[in-house]
């Protein structure tokens, strides 16, 4: 009974299925060779086995000291070149060409390659003594054909001691000058096991050796699910070790990843050997299989987590798809596109397929035009790399491409890569050869015998799904279209994503940071008065939002959040990550920028600090109060293309931004976020996630948040913090409401959108100058039609509805097959309609930095500590639900009215139950389930009858917790009326954004 806890009987567990079930002979401790690291009798079998010719002629140079004189040849080269660039590739000596190993061929087209591979000899070893120096033993060791290429050191709980153990003795007791355990050299990568986690590293050093974890994940978080039939880490040596798998793994996936830093001004070069984690074989390996069973034409939606190795599994999955055959032995895809807008994408997969092929132009980076990815598509190159937006021009210079299937890996999916962008790159890749029309009189459709009907579907079978199109789309925070698009159907009816890597497993697994860890919220209570004496009637909705900003930008508002955060900065975060730590200021528009760095230099001054220097990041713009001309290269002296790399210097500490920088920057030094605006849903999560990167000494983060709620934060993280779903899918019927809506304007004619397909649909083009005049002659009329309405609102509603229309067919025609040819042609008139239609005048901003006056502030500390996401819990989002309803009617009341509506919310001479009472009433109205289907189905005209009842009741329920409120709003109808109101629109707002 003693024995079955012990290490001893874990350790046999797992020889015995490696050699059972795993493909493995049975290595003999005395066999390996303490010097050389490495075992010279299995070597020297392995060439004489495979490599009879070879041999005999390295024979004929050196003689009897033949076996001596080529394993010395071996050991020099895995000196100079490293173990796995050795296996990979072999070695020469004198002229006699060696390989190490036979990987398995791709296709059964070369049985010869499967015979060799078949002789390959994984061996495993049992507590092999390593040292010279003395007794210390591994474990196990893996070896392939001779060559240690794994060490495992094993803990059973069962004995008190767990992986935690194992590598402290990996990093206190083993000694990183022995040979078996010097980066590259010999063994590959380490692992230390127990019966419940597995964690490996690939570089031994000391104190600073770096675990990653190679766990399943479990529940949608770290650790590895319960194995009723055995071990918890049993797919280790059961899936991982076993033949086929170890070899795929050395063979295709791990890799040298060279980076280049600035060191004291000087470039160094940092070598690290990558081996993939668990989830990132796993989605490859899982991706490959479903694509050589279904063929191409699907998609895929990965949800990989910030800090997932996005850009390693990208490279693998590439490089897998370029070399993948179906089960009769047929190349699937004849190239793989990469849409990508990160730079560092390009060189990594570059360096990392010309390490699994040592080949050239495999990667052809598409950096001048549009028609050097024509020539790429044309010239079936295996992986092409480019951006979306040079899709739409390669139509004009294409050829017509041979039959052809193409796998498109999308990094960082989003909703933009849908619509019309999208189908351009469809129209090219399935070989619509639209401008053919133009050239062509004798067939005016296209091919001989094709009519305008057969180029209608054409145009919209191009839109949806392609039989010779496979998307591969990762992204960490999908969005509702982004679902729909790329996902695939659950059991539930319900997108969902092919493959996850949550959020919550890479925060507890360690490879990103949790950036609400440390959150603290700041209230702005104010008093404004009226500075005049007059009392105007003015624009109710424009005032409060020019209310807003003149408060926002207020020399006392600026100036008291400076002061918070610049000592905050000081005091708290100059300190973190070894005094290298860096802030973000997310600010609410361009005007605050300026506003900010003017004001953060000024205090700077003032107080005499000479370690804080701020950057500013925003695109250009003219103040409309000033009239001054604004741009990143007069406000920082450099230009915005150099920002991220003196940024990253220590000149610099503070970075404050208007949209810019506040998703897809990757600056591990960022610590502190200071944020001054809105945010919601998935761009709340983007850029708070801003803070996550991992970096060494970089324990925690911190926002000090000065716009949003805790609550608000929970509702934009919680959908992403596990799984995204979707609380039901959209609905395509939504479509022909919006369409009958249309119909009832009478500006639209059936005539004029038959008369324009039968152009339209025959020279897509337009090069025709013919045609452009008579799609124009089509057109202008609806618009004159449109002109003639009787006044603004109707305009904006037939506007509004039109462009709802044009947006959700551009989204459902890729998700699902549309078979009425009258809907596309309504849309393609539809949606160039909509381009002709006037543009509204955009009215000047209103100002009324001279009607309003502030007179009483107070910046109050809300909340602070962590902010928590729950487990297992789902929170969807909601589908695709545009209604098309028209604009608000502008209305006017008094500036007092407003001033005082906003003092009475905010002013500082209310009680805390007074602040919070109308914030109370207004989450019960957004929580009441019967308005929340009324405003999805009404407009605000139509939602307000109901509204009133419920608004009544929820004020009476409350009337104890505030009875001079409710006194004041029942009894002063004029009061009791704007109060209504402004609650109405809150609650509509909220509501019908949500949906």
């Amino acid at each position: 009974m003693e024995y079955i806890i012990t290490e001893k009987a874990f350790e046999e567990n797992i020889e015995k299925s490696l050699l059972e079930h795993g493909g493995y002979i049975k290595g003999h401790p005395e066999n390996f060779d303490r010097e050389l690291s490495l075992d010279k009798a299995a070597i020297l079998s392995f060439f004489k086995d495979t490599q009879s010719e070879s041999w005999q002629k390295i024979t004929e140079v050196h003689g009897s000291l033949v076996e001596s004189k080529v394993i010395q040849r071996l050991c020099k080269e895995l000196e100079t070149r490293g173990m796995l660039d050795v296996l990979r590739h072999g070695f020469v000596d004198y002229g006699v060409r060696f390989k190490m190993v036979f990987f398995k061929p791709a296709s059964g087209l070369n049985p010869e390659t499967e015979l060799l591979y078949n002789k390959n000899r994984l061996i495993v070893t049992r507590q092999v003594h390593y040292s010279t120096q003395n007794e210390n033993s591994i474990d196990i060791l893996l070896s392939l054909n001779g060559l240690p290429v794994a060490t495992i050191e094993l803990k059973n709980p069962f004995t008190g001691q767990d992986v935690i153990d194992a590598k402290r003795q990996y990093a206190m007791n083993r000694d990183l000058r022995e040979l078996l355990f010097q980066f590259k050299k010999r063994a590959l990568v380490h692992f230390v096991v127990d019966t419940d986690e597995v964690y490996m590293t690939t570089r031994i050093d000391g104190e600073s050796t770096h675990f990653l974890p190679f766990n399943k994940g479990y529940n949608k978080g770290a650790g590895n699910p319960p194995n009723p039939n055995g071990h918890r880490t049993s797919y280790l040596w059961e899936e991982i070790f076993r033949k086929d798998s170890w070899m795929d793994i050395i063979g295709n996936f791990l890799h040298v990843q060279v980076e280049e830093i600035k060191i004291d001004g000087r470039m160094i070069k940092k070598e690290k050997l990558i081996f993939p984690r668990y989830h990132q074989l796993d989605v490859v390996r899982k991706l490959a299989g479903f694509v050589r069973y279904h063929g191409a034409g699907k998609n895929y939606l990965i949800q990989h987590s910030a800090g997932s190795g996005k850009s390693n599994s990208i490279a693998w999955l590439a490089y897998r798809l370029a070399s993948l055959y179906n089960q009769a032995d047929q190349r699937i895809f004849d190239s793989v596109i990469v849409i990508t807008d990160r730079l560092v994408l390009d060189r990594q997969l570059q360096d990392t397929i010309y390490q699994f092929e040592h080949k050239m132009g495999v990667v052809q980076k598409i950096d001048k035009n549009s028609t050097q990815l024509a020539n790429s598509l044309s010239a079936g190159t295996n992986i092409i790399i480019t951006t979306l937006q040079k899709f739409p021009f390669v139509i004009d210079k294409i050829g017509k491409l041979p039959k052809r299937n193409y796998a498109v890996i999308v990094d960082e999916a989003h909703s933009s890569h849908g619509g019309e962008t999208s189908k351009k790159m469809k129209d090219v890749l399935t070989i619509i050869d639209l401008s053919k029309a133009v050239k062509e009189d004798s067939f005016p459709y296209g091919e001989e015998g094709e009519d305008e009907e057969d180029m209608i579907r054409k145009s919209m079978q191009a839109r949806g799904k392609q039989p010779n199109l496979s998307f591969f789309a990762f992204t960490a925070t999908p969005k509702q279209k982004t679902l729909e698009v790329f996902g695939e159907i659950g059991p539930d009816g319900k997108p969902m994503p092919f493959h996850l890597y949550s959020m919550r497993q890479a925060i507890e697994e360690g490879f990103i940071l949790d950036v609400l860890e440390n959150y603290t919220t700041y209230k702005t209570y104010f008093r404004l008065s009226k500075a005049i004496e007059d009392d105007p009637d003015i624009n109710k909705r424009k005032a409060s939002r020019a209310i807003a900003r003149f408060l926002s930008l207020h020399p006392h508002n600026l100036a008291q959040k400076t002061e918070v955060m610049i000592e905050h900065f000081r005091q708290c975060t100059m300190k973190k990550i070894g005094g290298k730590a860096k802030a973000m200021v997310v600010t609410a528009s361009r005007p605050h920028v300026i506003r900010y760095q003017n004001e953060f230099d000024r205090y700077i001054k003032e107080k005499g600090y000479t370690d804080i220097k701020t950057l500013v990041a925003f695109t250009p713009f003219t103040d409309r109060e000033t009239g001054l001309k604004y741009t990143e290269y007069e406000m920082n002296r450099f230009s915005e293309t150099e920002l991220p790399e003196k940024f990253a210097t220590e000149e610099y500490q503070l970075l404050i931004v208007a949209e810019k920088y506040q998703t897809g920057f990757d600056q591990p030094l960022l610590h502190t976020m200071y944020v001054d605006k809105k945010l919601a849903g998935v761009k709340a999560v983007q850029t708070l996630s801003r803070l996550n990167r991992i970096f060494p000494g970089k324990e925690d983060t911190f926002v000090l948040d000065f716009a949003n709620e805790e609550q608000e934060i929970i509702d934009a993280f919680q959908p992403y913090y596990e799984q995204t779903t979707m609380s039901s899918t959209t609905d395509p019927n939504k479509l022909y409401d919006l369409k009958n809506k249309l119909d009832g304007f009478q500006i639209i004619w059936q005539s004029a959108v038959d008369g324009f397909s039968k152009v339209f649909f025959k020279s897509r083009n337009l090069k025709n100058p013919k045609d452009h005049a008579s799609l124009n002659a089509f057109l202008d009329p609806a618009v004159d039609r449109y002109n003639h309405l009787k006044t603004e609102e109707q305009k904006e509603d037939f506007k509004h509805t039109l462009t709802v229309f044009v947006r959700l067919y551009s989204f459902l025609s890729q998700i699902m097959p549309f078979g009425d040819i009258e809907l596309e042609k309504f849309y393609a008139y539809s949606r160039l309609l909509l381009n002709k239609l006037p543009k509204r005048e955009i009215s000047d901003r209103l100002n009324l930095n001279d009607e309003v006056a502030l007179e009483y502030y107070r910046l109050q500390k809300i909340r602070e500590g962590k902010i928590a996401l729950e487990k297992d819990k789902e929170s969807p989002l909601e589908p695709i639900n545009e209604a098309g309803t028209k604009k608000e009617k502008d209305e006017y009341t008094k500036l007092s009215e407003i001033i005082e509506i906003l003092n009475e919310k905010f002013g500082t001479n209310f009680t805390e139950a007074d602040r919070f009472f109308f914030n109370q009433i207004e989450e019960e109205l957004v929580a009441d389930e019967n308005l929340s289907q009324q405003a999805k189905s009404n407009t605000m005209g139509n939602f307000k009858y109901g509204f009133e009842d419920v608004f009544l009741t929820k004020l009476i329920e409350r009337m104890d917790t505030n009875q001079e409120i409710f006194a004041k709003i029942m009894d002063d109808k004029a009061f009791g009326d704007v109060v209504k109101d402004w609650m109405l629109k809150k609650v509509y707002q909220r509501l019908t954004e949500a949906v």
